[in-house]
C-alpha cells in the first residue's frame, strides 16, 4: 500500500469515536481510470486548466482515507485518526457530518463501467481490516455516499454489488494501515 499525505484532512472532534465506512467512486476526468488525476486532486495540485471538466473543481478541498485503483493497489491519503473530507454534507441515522466519525474509501470508477473483482477483493480486505480496528464498525456500517448524501450523490451507485461486496467480507489477509500520522 502507497502512502500520499493530503493537505485536506482537520482533526476529528474530541470524543468522536469511528463507526463508518462510506464508499465512494470517483473518475477524473468522467470515464477516465487512471489514478494520477485523482491523486493530484486530493494531494490539493490538479490543474483545472488542464480538462474542461476540472473547471467546476477549481478550489475545492476534498480527499478521502483510502483509493481503490481498478487494479486494486490501494493509497491512504489521510490518518485514521484525522478527519478525511469526502462525505461533505451528509447524515447517517440521525447524525449529521459523517467526516466526523467515518472513514471514506474512493473506488476509481463510474457509473457506466463495472467495478473490478480486485476492487472488490480489496475493498473487502481493507474494510475487514478497519472493523478489527474499529469494533463499532458492522456490516450494517459500511455505506455508500448515496446513503449519507441522498438528494447529491450517487455513488458507488447501481454499479457497486453490495451482494458480492458482502460475501467477500468472510476473507481476510494482513493489510498495514496508518492510524497516527
Amino acid at each position: 500500500m502507497r502512502l500520499l499525505s493530503s493537505p485536506h484532512f482537520n482533526e476529528r472532534p474530541a470524543g468522536s469515536a469511528i463507526d463508518l465506512i462510506v464508499l465512494h467512486a470517483i473518475s477524473l476526468p468522467p470515464g477516465n481510470f487512471e489514478a494520477q488525476h485523482v491523486e493530484s486532486f486530493f494531494m490539493g495540485k490538479l490543474d483545472s486548466s488542464s480538462n474542461p471538466s476540472f473547471a467546476s473543481l477549481t478550489g475545492l478541498q476534498v480527499s478521502a482515507h483510502f483509493v481503490i485503483d481498478r487494479k486494486g493497489a490501494i493509497t491512504q491519503f489521510v490518518p485514521l485518526s484525522k478527519r478525511a473530507w469526502h462525505a461533505g454534507e451528509s447524515s447517517w441515522e440521525g447524525r449529521d457530518n459523517c467526516n466526523d466519525y467515518s472513514i471514506g474509501i474512493e473506488m476509481i470508477g463510474d457509473e457506466k463501467e463495472p467495478f473490478t473483482q480486485p476492487q472488490y477483493r480489496e475493498a473487502a480486505r481493507l474494510c475487514r481490516v478497519l472493523m478489527a480496528h474499529f469494533p463499532d464498525i458492522s456490516r450494517q456500517r459500511i455505506v455508500g455516499h448515496q446513503d449519507v448524501a441522498p438528494n447529491r450523490k450517487w455513488d458507488p451507485g447501481r454499479q457497486w454489488q453490495w451482494p458480492k461486496f458482502h460475501r467477500s467480507l468472510s476473507r481476510i489477509r494482513k493489510l498495514n494501515i496508518e492510524v497516527e500520522p
